[in-house]
């Protein structure tokens, strides 16, 4: 198998940017650093919510963008540039708190903590984000210059940048459109007069059907933004698990097993527990043999980007006058080292703190050699999986950044080297109180890499925008530093009070509490999952080794697609994530991605009508879509971030419970009329001519 084709900008020479190099603008300014900072804690929260519920994360910088316009045009001097600087450190939270979310909960599952500690989930948080930036330092001449990735959010976040400063009427769209799926979430979760999901199943020969749907337009606005190609491959990806997998399970499997994994459920209950328990872990075979593909495929831009910035350090210490224009000025590589090592240490420090000697019981000697081990694991796989990242943010947008994949692949690695390490000494399958702190441990270790590759999938896609309209890479940099350090701070409050408020999977800080409001933080809940049943040498390997085999025919098939120089393609990535995510999370991407296809295809039907206007027409389609399907999301995430305010000091998810005894056949009907009310006016304002 070869690595999968480039794809070229149009055209194929060098990116004109919309500010020339030789024009110097105010970037880095006072306005947009305070900006910066306060949208960072912002998007960090409400994406952290987001994640926790559904498992998945979308870019923030399209939203940021459309604020930052909207703020700035208040101070009589701004410019695109300064824009750019607030999007790059804003989007900087969101990408955080995907890192942080699918990992650091995980301990949370394990019983290992009670609550977020804030200064291990900051330094861990501030530690990895920072690595993710100086990672990606040395890839952005091979990524983004030398191998022409698409980077499709870094390219829509320009073209809302340039239509902000050429008079365009954004703000009115992710206004309208936030002000709706706010409303919305509002009476699905907080009034509980509306539905928030509609599911089902029925039993055919002894096999079970599960079918259902999130009824939020969160997941429908994540659909239209990654297009109909992956809104195909993640709801494919569900029916492998949900139309195959767990229909074969049930249906072959012996009573006793079964009887094993439902406890009592029946139904949909019953289909969602033996995903849980069994199908979803093909999910983890998919997702760490597409990392591990991607990487293979990256080993050549890595080596050409690393070899390329050292020899310019070279020329420098040399005297030579490369006369780099101010558009291609990167931080220099010699800080990227140095700030590698610097990190080492606050590492080391949190993996001393969180995992103690004597919980893992073994001698001074071996805790320390597993400990340094663990630190230089995570520095390796931190810059391989960034790599990784960076690559596949090209490719399908950051919010579909591998983050899932490359640090379950991770865990995974770490957790089987940890056994063999310290196997000898542990019987871990029969000592659960130290099996625990070793999947402890991995958790930490991939906690680093997850943050890191969140990162750099965010920074690689502004860098792209910064390209497009003539930043300066180095000052974007450091606002991205800046922003890591503001969603550090805010993210362990945060998670604090959503697990206050809602409890996350099964576990809840308080009893009676109510399980149907719990945040199911389904990332989080299958790297505990992984650690944990590698050190009980309790994992099904069968269902691992079944999604191995999955996507390395998903890959040859990719493949072939490519040969054949067709559009559509199948990142594996894609289908992995749908694979182990409930069918109900896939089904809205669906709906939301076969929106945006239908969309195009009535723009290209009216191609002889408008003419000469086509192109325009088209780009203002994309344009309003964008935008209205970010305020979807942006509106449904803020609005569950301050219902668990009220939450969490009632200590009562129904605190704001509007719904008479009886009313939940009507608030099913008017979920349903929600949703398609909203993708119905989603594809209106797409589609518009005017």
């Amino acid at each position: 198998m070869h690595p999968p084709p480039q794809p070229k900008e149009k055209g194929g020479d060098a990116v004109e940017p919309y500010i020339a190099p030789t024009t110097i603008l105010p970037e880095i300014t006072v306005k947009s650093v305070i900006l910066g900072i306060l949208l960072s804690a912002i998007l960090a929260g409400a994406n952290a919510y987001l994640g926790l519920k559904v498992g998945m994360t979308v870019s923030a910088s399209i939203p940021a963008a459309v604020i930052s316009m909207a703020v700035l045009r208040f101070f009589r001097e701004h410019n695109i540039l300064e824009n750019n600087i607030v999007q790059t450190a804003a989007s900087a939270g969101e990408s955080l708190a995907a890192g942080v979310i699918f990992t650091l909960p995980a301990l949370i599952m394990l019983r290992y903590w009670t609550g977020f500690e804030f200064l291990p989930t900051m330094a861990i948080a501030l530690s990895g984000g920072i690595l993710g930036v100086l990672f990606t330092i040395p890839l952005r001449r091979a990524l983004i210059i030398e191998a022409r990735l698409q980077f499709p959010e870094g390219v829509a976040t320009a073209e809302v940048l340039k239509a902000g400063t050429e008079g365009g009427e954004g703000t009115k769209y992710i206004a309208l459109a936030g002000v709706g799926g706010a409303f919305l979430k509002l009476c699905q979760t907080g009034f509980k007069l509306v539905a928030g999901k509609a599911s089902g199943a029925f039993t055919a020969g002894g096999a079970i059907f599960g079918y259902g749907t999130e009824l939020g337009v969160a997941l429908l606005g994540v659909g239209y933004i990654v297009g109909v190609n992956i809104a195909i491959l993640v709801f494919a990806g569900g029916l492998i698990s949900w139309l195959f997998g767990i229909p074969i399970f049930t249906a072959l499997a012996d009573r006793a097993t079964l009887d094993a994994i439902y406890q009592g459920a029946s139904g949909y209950d019953a289909a969602d527990a033996v995903w849980s328990a069994e199908i979803r872990y093909m999910g983890v075979g998919a997702m760490a043999t597409g990392g591990l593909w991607a990487l293979v495929s990256l080993m050549k831009p890595i080596r050409d980007g690393v070899r390329s910035s050292l020899e310019a350090v070279r020329a420098a210490r040399r005297g030579e006058d490369l006369r780099v224009p101010r558009t291609e000025r990167d931080t220099p590589i010699h800080v990227v080292m140095m700030g590698t090592v610097a990190l080492s240490v606050p590492i080391f420090v949190v993996f001393l703190f969180v995992v103690h000697q004597g919980e893992l019981g073994i001698s001074t000697g071996l805790y320390l050699g597993t400990t340094v081990f663990g630190l230089l694991f995570a520095l390796v796989a931190g810059f391989l999986f960034s790599s990784v990242a960076g690559y596949m943010a090209g490719l399908v947008g950051s919010s579909n950044n591998p983050i899932s994949g490359v640090t379950i692949a991770t865990i995974l690695t770490i957790s089987l080297i940890l056994l063999a390490l310290l196997g000898s000494q542990i019987d871990f399958s029969v000592d659960k109180a130290r099996a625990t702190a070793a999947a402890a441990t991995a958790i930490l270790v991939g906690a680093v890499v997850g943050c890191a590759a969140a990162i750099a999938g965010d920074n690689m896609q502004d860098l792209k925008t910064g390209q497009l309209v003539g930043a300066t890479p180095y000052k974007q940099q450091i606002m991205q530093i800046l922003g890591v350090t503001v969603a550090a701070l805010a993210i362990a409050p945060v998670l604090q009070l959503l697990f206050q408020a809602y409890g996350l999977g099964d576990v809840f800080p308080r009893a009676g509490m109510d399980s149907a409001e719990a945040l199911s933080a389904p990332q989080a809940t299958l790297m505990a999952s992984v650690a944990e049943g590698v050190f009980h040498r309790n994992l099904p390997w069968t269902m691992i080794w079944i999604g191995v085999a999955i996507a390395v025919a998903i890959i040859a098939f990719d493949e072939w697609l490519g040969a054949r120089g067709s559009s559509f393609r199948a990142p594996v990535l894609a289908v992995a994530v749908g694979i182990y995510l409930p069918l109900e999370l896939s089904v809205p991407i669906f709906v939301g991605g076969i929106i945006a296809h239908v969309v195009e295809r009535r723009m290209k039907a009216k191609r002889a009508e408008l003419g000469a206007d086509y192109e325009a027409a088209v780009a203002r389609s994309n344009r309003r879509g964008l935008l209205f399907a970010s305020g979807l999301i942006t509106g449904e995430a803020l609005v569950g971030i301050l219902l668990a305010i009220p939450f969490a000091i009632k200590q009562n998810t129904d605190v704001l419970n509007l719904a008479p005894e009886g009313f939940g056949p009507v608030a099913d009907a008017l979920g349903l009329l929600a949703f398609a009310f909203f993708s119905l006016w989603l594809y209106r304002v797409a589609r518009r001519p005017a």
